[in-house]
């Protein structure tokens, strides 16, 4: 794995040290650890109101600038919006006005929700976000996937745009989407499917080690025979690494693995890989380290740790 700068890592411990609030005067948002940390947060103490000023902070510190890499926070603005349905028009005016290159994110937003009147808040958005008409039409007419049918084999995003979901509700819905890619954890016929059902065994375990809801989960999954066998194999070696906090292992056999079949397997076309690799915010990449390190050797206590993953795969497919 390729080395990480100690000040990121003291940043890091930094920012654990210090309570939720702290360095936002007047609840402002004007760095990306603050963000996290809401996020980290958001479940423990839930502060929809915020959601506008955070949504706006993130357009401003360029988290939505490859969408590819945003999935977490597009997923996190659903999540809110989703569990808010009395709130969600006027949260979703407070996150106006959006520079048009960042407007996609409210879109999908809005459109992964799935609030039963997503449409017709699509509708009443769209005035606003006149740059963006195909997409949202795209939506409207069915015709660009929403939450519940992502497709998990077209890159990282969708597993990141899930877990986000997740951290903003605490549904399981999504979670058990994550479950399903979990059955190319081990294809090593297809680079691709390899990196994100490896992606996906490593986030379940590593959220799994620190949240008991969610491990709880896991551990009726495991038994459940509508899953493939290989499936269950993998959710039965999730708990035991979540229980026994060692999921680092998991996280070299499918380094392992990769390079595996990057050295002797299939040579698949991966061009997400790469984009993940440039595009992964320093915060997501903080936080799988703290994964890979053990959190407590820096301090971070990261609900979201090893669930960017974006930042996953850019560790995954580094030299």
């Amino acid at each position: 794995m390729r080395s990480i700068g100690a000040g990121l890592i003291v940043l890091l411990a930094v920012l654990a040290a210090q309570p939720a609030w702290a360095a936002r005067p007047n609840g402002q948002f004007s760095s990306h650890e603050q963000i996290l940390q809401w996020i980290n947060d958001y479940r423990l103490e839930p502060q929809p109101k915020k959601l506008p000023a955070a949504v706006k902070a993130m357009s401003r510190l360029g988290l939505f600038r490859d969408q590819d890499a945003a999935g977490v926070y597009v997923g996190f603005m659903a999540g809110v919006l989703g569990s808010n349905p009395g709130m969600a028009e006027k949260l979703i005016t407070g996150m106006f006005p959006m520079p048009p290159e960042d407007q996609a994110a409210i879109i999908k937003a809005i459109a992964y929700s799935g609030l039963p009147n997503w449409k017709t808040l699509l509708i009443a958005f769209s005035e606003r976000m006149p740059a963006r008409k195909v997409m949202i039409d795209s939506y409207l007419r069915d015709k660009a996937p929403v939450l519940h049918n992502l497709p998990l084999d077209s890159g990282p995003a969708p597993i990141d745009t899930l877990w986000g979901y997740y951290f903003a509700t605490g549904s399981l819905e999504p979670v058990y989407r994550i479950v399903q890619a979990l059955k190319w954890a081990g294809d090593k016929s297809d680079l691709n499917r390899l990196t994100v059902g490896s992606v996906a065994k490593w986030t379940l375990a590593d959220n799994a080690s620190r949240d008991k809801e969610l491990l709880d989960f896991l551990r009726e999954q495991r038994h459940l025979r509508n899953h493939p066998e290989s499936v269950r194999k993998a959710l039965a070696e999730i708990v035991e690494a979540a229980e026994t906090f060692e999921t680092n292992k998991i996280r070299k056999d499918a380094v392992a693995a990769i390079e595996e079949v990057k050295r002797t397997g299939p040579q698949v076309n991966n061009p997400w890989a790469k984009v993940a690799y440039w595009g992964s915010t320093a915060v997501a990449v903080g936080c799988v380290v703290a994964s890979a390190l053990g959190a407590a050797a820096i301090g971070v206590p990261c609900i979201l740790t090893g669930a960017a993953s974006s930042a996953a795969v850019k560790l995954l497919n580094g030299p």
